[in-house]
């Protein structure tokens, strides 16, 4: 159905209208005796009042392409669906007859607070109901641990850092400050390529041990890891023996074997909701690493491993620390979010 404009009134009906409004006569009368809208009656008097004529005034600009209705229907479009494109948005205006060119939709969201972003895309763990009920029960019951506590954990992780590599990218509207939310988020898998895989661990006392994963990581190259590298760490950090180590729910991680000797080696281990990377401060200091590592431009996977280890030990103390004070702050944000994706 095409949205027409209401056509303006006749000079002289408008003449007729102000008449009889200066002989007495009230809106509603006027309204009923000349079968105009009592609204349409009060915006003519009050245009009469304020410029003293009843005559079609010079605009300030072109006449707007979108009428206001069709400035809602694209946001509506948008907030339904981020991804929409410009040509996609053209042929939904042009369903409901509000044809404009694609500049013209562009400057109606930026007016109502939503911009395209061409941009690298969030990487977000894809989490079930299970998993994000998991995660808000964890984050409810951990909120409540002392500093101290959080103090003694030895945060430990995996991840692949790439020699060169193409992050995917994708287009999306949305509003400042909202590129966290779900709808704007992208699921990710992990892949594999021309990179090396890395083990690590740190405190808030600063960084542990970094170990390179040569090939596809068994069970038992874990628990070699451990055997080799984490009561080692737990020492030069010097976090005691009763320190709680933390590891996500990899197979490899939680398998038997794994099990036995964390048990044998009395480590206490602390509980982890699966999915969960947003908990682990670990995240951010892989980010660090990974821009640090880049900037020097490693030529080969030897030579990247040598700067990974490096720039590993360089990442300072004080970094560590206010990534492990952010904890708290990465509980919250899944309370409040009742467990859905963060900006952590």
């Amino acid at each position: 159905m095409r949205i027409m404009r209401s056509k303006e009134l006749p000079e002289e009906l408008r003449d007729r209208i102000v008449a009889r409004h200066r002989s007495g006569q009230g809106y509603k009368k006027s309204s009923a005796a000349l079968k105009v809208p009592k609204s349409t009656v009060a915006s003519i008097i009050l245009k009469w009042k304020t410029f003293v004529t009843t005559r079609t005034l010079p605009r300030a600009g072109r006449p707007a392409k979108l009428s206001y209705r069709g400035r809602r229907a694209l946001v509506r479009e948008v907030k339904k669906n981020p991804n929409i494109t410009l040509a996609e948005l053209q042929r939904c205006g042009q369903e409901k007859g509000e044809s404009c060119r694609k500049s013209t939709i562009t400057a109606a969201l930026h007016q109502s607070g939503l911009y395209g972003r061409v941009a690298l895309a969030r990487r977000k763990p894809l989490l079930s109901k299970r998993y994000m009920a998991a995660r808000l029960e964890f984050a409810k019951r951990h909120l409540k641990d002392s500093q101290t506590m959080r103090n003694k954990i030895l945060w430990s992780d995996e991840t692949k850092i790439e020699l060169s590599g193409v992050n995917a990218r994708h287009h999306v509207w949305k509003k400042p400050g909202t590129a966290h939310h779900q709808a704007n988020t992208k699921p990710i898998v992990k892949h594999g390529g021309d990179s090396i895989m890395l083990w690590g661990c740190f405190s808030m006392a600063g960084t542990g041990r970094l170990v390179r994963i040569k090939g596809k990581m068994t069970v038992a190259m874990y628990r070699d890891i451990l055997d080799e590298n984490l009561l080692q760490s737990a020492l030069d950090l010097r976090l005691g023996r009763r320190f709680i180590f933390q590891q996500d729910n990899d197979p490899k991680h939680t398998a038997k074997i794994s099990k036995e000797w964390l048990q044998d080696n009395s480590v206490n281990v602390l509980e982890w909701p699966s999915q969960s990377p947003n908990l682990n401060p670990i995240e951010h200091l892989w980010r660090d690493l990974k821009m640090a590592v880049h900037r020097r431009f490693p030529s080969n996977l030897m030579e990247l491993e040598r700067c990974c280890k490096e720039e590993w030990a360089k990442l300072a103390k004080d970094r560590c620390a206010k990534l492990v004070a952010s904890y708290s702050k990465r509980l919250e944000a899944v309370i409040a979010a009742k467990s859905a994706s963060t900006k952590y």
